[in-house]
Formats: structure tokens, C-alpha cells, sequence
């Protein structure tokens, strides 16, 4: 497979979910992608050549992601592949684009982590980013020691809740309730009756669209909040906020690198520069993805311009030790080896349809696998 020749236009393909239940989400990791890209432009490009971005729309189907990176790579020949929110659709396009291309791919979005290939680079947290600061903090701030974890059941609810119960039990709580359900599930009124009859303080919900938004009506209508309990999504963000009425996430606990709340100058610039462009309900947030697709693409151009070429194991080894001095949320860096990002995290709470942050928790480490140095080969042009 051939890339982008050297007088020719960089090529970066990004797979989005722009329609599907994810749109909300996908329309704005769209709109970030065209932001930098058209800002790298504006300052001359990478390597005095333009960049041109590949916009591929998956509609949250798996398949339909499988698709679209197959073409990005084999058919377009990109250069370098971001996207994918969900898991599962991470684990789609790699078969294609890593597996079968050998192609850099840098996936945005918060998630379980222990991703570990030569190949991938992830640039939003993972559990030991949002998990292990955010609950101990929780019971702490409120004495809630009982968890109940209802979930969708795919990858990273699964391995997500291994560490909640790893670290709420090293804190001295206990887990009182842990459910698996399908993605597109809407009845949770048994679920919701076995939590309130359980007495757990927590629900650690990792349950995801399109079943989210009947799950909080209906353990709102339980009277679980208004009883004293506590809610916890660590992915919420002003997006999801906009799909349920602020009283059935009234008082919601959420950890992310990003919160519009965030009051440093870069960030409420670059906030302030994103709804100029892109007006509308497809909001620049963290759980979205929208920070670590800024991020992912500002280290990307940072490798790029250190390497001084596309030569895509050049490119990897400047990544790897790449470095940012400002993004949403502040600063952000490679941890060597790791393929994760060292960056700031918050932990914000829900306050009449907004998020407030209430504990800057600093700069945390991924705390991830060294990754191995050997993928395979991939075919060139001068």
C-alpha cells in the first residue's frame, strides 16, 4: 500500500459517527477534525504541503466502521486514521486499518484502556485517570460506601467495573449490584426496583445511548436521587447533558481531562473559537471525544514536524514522546512507551443542566503497559 507522495497532500482520514444514536457526538469529533486541520492549513501546512482531511461517517454501526477505515486506508491511503467512540468500534477499525493496513491509528475517546499496539495511540483517560482519583474522592466527599454498577455490555463497562470494584473495596465499600444489558435495551424497571430495594448509595452507570436516556428517566422517576443517592457517569459531558432533563441528572458525578468549566485562557478560547464555527447543539466536550481529537491531532503535528517526514516509523518514535504546552484542559504529553497521554483531569458534578467543576485533580498519569516496538511492514512511496 502506497501513502501520500512527498510533493502531494498529507492525507488524514477520520472515522465519525455523524448519524446513528452517537451523532451527537460524532457531528462535533467532525467539526474538531475540520477546526485543526483547516488551522494547520492556515499556517502553511506540515512539511510546506497541505493537509487534506478524509471525513467518513460510520453511523454507529460496527460494520459500517469496519467499512469506512478499510476504504481510508486501501482506497484513499491515508496517512494517519483517528475515530471511533465506542469500544467495540475502535476494535472495527483496527482490523482494517492496523491489523491489515499497518496503519498509525489514534483513538480520542475516554475509555477502558489496555490497548496495547505498536500501531494505536489513545489520547483520552482511562481508569486509572477517572476510576481510581474519582471514587475514593467520592467517598470521601459524601460517605457513600455501597455501589450498584448497571452497565452495556461490551468491553468497556466490563473492564471499567473491574477496577470500581478493585478500588471501592480497597476503600472499604462494598458492590451491591452489577447488571449487563444490550446496547439498544429500554426497560430497566426491574433493574431500577433491585437498585432501590438493594440500599446502594452509588449507581456507577456505564450504561450507554440509546439505552442511557431511559435509564435515568426511569431511575429518576424511583426517586433514587431525592432519596439521597448519588449518581456517577465518568463519560458525561455538556453533550449528554443536552439529551435528558438537567432533574434527572441533578447532582451526576463525572471525571474527564475537559469540562466547559475549565477556566484556563486557552481553553476558553479555544471553546469560544469552536461555537463561533460551529454553532449548535454538537458541543466541544471530553466525554464526546472532542479533547482528545484536538489533542490527538495537535500531538500528531507535533511528531510529524519533529520527524520531518511521513515515514510512518519516524512519526511513531517523535509520538511517543510527544508533547503539547496547551489544549483543553491544559497541557498534555506521551508518556514514553506507554501510547497514552499524561494530562490534567477534573472531576465536575451536574448543577442545573451544567457542569460545575469541583476538584482540579492535577496531572495523572495513564498508568499503562509499555507497548512492543515491532508491527510488520508497510509499503512506502518516495
Amino acid at each position: 500500500m502506497e501513502t501520500s507522495t512527498a510533493s502531494g497532500p498529507i492525507k488524514v482520514g477520520v472515522v465519525a459517527d455523524q448519524t446513528g444514536a452517537l451523532s451527537f457526538m460524532g457531528i462535533a469529533n467532525a467539526n474538531v477534525a475540520t477546526m485543526v486541520i483547516d488551522d494547520i492549513n492556515a499556517r502553511g501546512g506540515l512539511l510546506g504541503r497541505r493537509v487534506e482531511l478524509y471525513l467518513e461517517d460510520s453511523a454507529t454501526v460496527d460494520s459500517e466502521a469496519q467499512a469506512k477505515a478499510a476504504k481510508l486506508v486501501q482506497e484513499d491511503r491515508v496517512d494517519v486514521l483517528f475515530g471511533g467512540i465506542y469500544s467495540s468500534t475502535r476494535q472495527a477499525i483496527m482490523g482494517p486499518a492496523v491489523v491489515d493496513g499497518k496503519t498509525l491509528y489514534i483513538y480520542p475517546e475516554q475509555y477502558e484502556g489496555q490497548e496495547c499496539h505498536p500501531l494505536v495511540f489513545c489520547t483520552g483517560p482511562v481508569p486509572a485517570q477517572q476510576v481510581e482519583p474519582l471514587i475514593p474522592w467520592l467517598m470521601r466527599e459524601t460517605g457513600a460506601k455501597t455501589f450498584y454498577l448497571p452497565s452495556a455490555d461490551y468491553i468497556w463497562p466490563r473492564t471499567l467495573n473491574k477496577k470500581v470494584h478493585e478500588v471501592a473495596t480497597a476503600n472499604g465499600g462494598a458492590i451491591v449490584g452489577e447488571e449487563y444489558f444490550p446496547l439498544d435495551h429500554t426497560d430497566y424497571g426491574e433493574t431500577v426496583q433491585r437498585i432501590m430495594s438493594s440500599g446502594a448509595e452509588v449507581v456507577f452507570n456505564t450504561i450507554v445511548p440509546p439505552g442511557l436516556t431511559p435509564f435515568l428517566q426511569q431511575l429518576h422517576d424511583a426517586g433514587f436521587t431525592s432519596r439521597g443517592g448519588h449518581l456517577v457517569c465518568t463519560y458525561f459531558d455538556e453533550n449528554f447533558l443536552n439529551l435528558v432533563p438537567a432533574e434527572h441528572v441533578e447532582g451526576l458525578y463525572s471525571c474527564l481531562d475537559y469540562y466547559e468549566d475549565v477556566s484556563d485562557p486557552f481553553s476558553k478560547a479555544l471553546l469560544g473559537r469552536y461555537d463561533e464555527l460551529f454553532p449548535g447543539s454538537a458541543k466541544f466536550t471530553a466525554g464526546s471525544a472532542c479533547s482528545g481529537m484536538y489533542r490527538g491531532l495537535r500531538l500528531w503535528e507535533a511528531a510529524v514536524t519533529e520527524a520531518g517526514s511521513l515515514e510512518q516509523e519516524d512519526v511513531i518514535t517523535a509520538l511517543d514522546h510527544a508533547t503539547i504546552p496547551r489544549g483543553p484542559g491544559g497541557p498534555a504529553e506521551m508518556v514514553p512507551g506507554q501510547h497514552h497521554v499524561r494530562m490534567n483531569m477534573y472531576i465536575a458534578q451536574a448543577n442545573g443542566g451544567v457542569f460545575k467543576v469541583v476538584e482540579d485533580l492535577g496531572v495523572i498519569d495513564p498508568k499503562e503497559s509499555v507497548v512492543g516496538r515491532k508491527w510488520g511492514a508497510r509499503a512506502t512511496s518516495a
